[in-house]
């Protein structure tokens, strides 16, 4: 799904990889270092990137990126023609 950039994202230097066992035993120094350090964290399992642990401030990115995404996705459909022929409509749908 991520292609290229999921690629690009776990090769980061500016990323910490944890393993899941190393996390169990310091998950409260895991979190003030995202916290309070601006620190993300890719958490792994048996080796491969599963989660990450990032700042409820990039989370907010994260969430303000998705609403123009819907935002811009919305305003296409709207900006759509409304009307399609009876014939298109079959046509579209295999009729």
């Amino acid at each position: 799904m991520f292609g290229c950039f999921w690629d690009a994202m776990v090769e980061d230097p500016t990323i910490t990889r944890l393993p899941m066992s190393e996390l169990r035993d310091s998950l409260s120094d895991a979190v003030n270092r995202v916290a309070y350090g601006a620190e993300r964290i890719m958490i792994e399992r048996r080796g491969r990137s599963v989660a990450a642990l990032v700042s409820l401030q990039d989370l907010a990115l994260l969430r303000a990126i998705e609403d123009r995404i819907d935002l811009a996705d919305a305003e296409a459909i709207l900006a759509a023609p409304k009307k399609v022929s009876l014939a298109k409509a079959k046509a579209r749908l295999g009729f």
